[in-house]
């Protein structure tokens, strides 16, 4: 083959691959649109609330009063809390204890608050269902409803109060495991908060 042979077929072979590249975009865009604007984020949309949760009983990482442990009462603190989404359908509150020996320990799972609630009262139900639609879950106690702080004599822990602002209310079998009840959240999650405090049994 000749020089200019050789460069007519190169040439030739050059504007084929330009046409099968221009054709491949034009297809791309009259079949699917405008790629990058369908996939444009919305950061107003997706992100995640925070809310203010806290208890009239004891301030931020300060001491839980006995009454609301093992030694004392053993009753749930009173909670309250703001800057709910305006979109929430429930609301979920749980207790863990991240420093217990093994893994996080559940002290209360109650979920299905109705959305307009604020507050909830110091008290100790030990029924799965509540007023309002609200129901509770298992404790890794083995107990419906909250078990307080009962760390190790000795050991000082924290205990993590946690709420969460959802799309809807959740489905769940009668007295839910903790395990349940935390896969029950995902992808429903408008809102959350938290705040903590901390216990060591004398």
């Amino acid at each position: 083959m000749t020089l200019v042979s050789r460069y007519t077929v190169i040439c030739l072979y050059l504007i084929v691959v330009s046409a099968a590249i221009v054709l491949s975009a034009f297809l791309t865009i009259a079949c699917y649109g405008n790629t990058e604007e369908t996939a444009e984020f919305d950061p107003e949309s997706s992100r995640i609330a925070t809310i203010e949760i806290s208890s009239p009983s004891f301030v931020d990482g300060g001491d839980i009063p006995v009454e609301y442990t093992c030694d004392g009462r053993n009753i749930s603190p009173a909670l309250r809390w703001s800057d709910v989404p305006s979109s929430t359908r429930s609301i979920a509150i749980i207790v863990d204890d991240p420093d217990a020996a093994g893994h996080i320990f559940r002290h209360w799972s109650v979920y299905n608050v109705p959305s307009g609630t604020r507050s909830l009262n110091a008290e100790r139900p030990t029924t799965t269902e509540l007023k309002n639609s609200t129901r509770q879950g298992q404790n890794d106690f083995g107990d419906t409803g909250y078990n307080g702080p009962c760390p190790p004599k000795g050991q000082r822990h924290e205990y993590v109060f946690f709420i969460y602002a959802l799309s809807e209310q959740l489905e769940l079998e009668e007295n839910p495991s903790p395990t349940q009840v935390s896969a029950a959240l995902r992808g429903k999650v408008l809102g959350t908060g938290s705040f903590s405090g901390m216990y060591a049994r004398r």
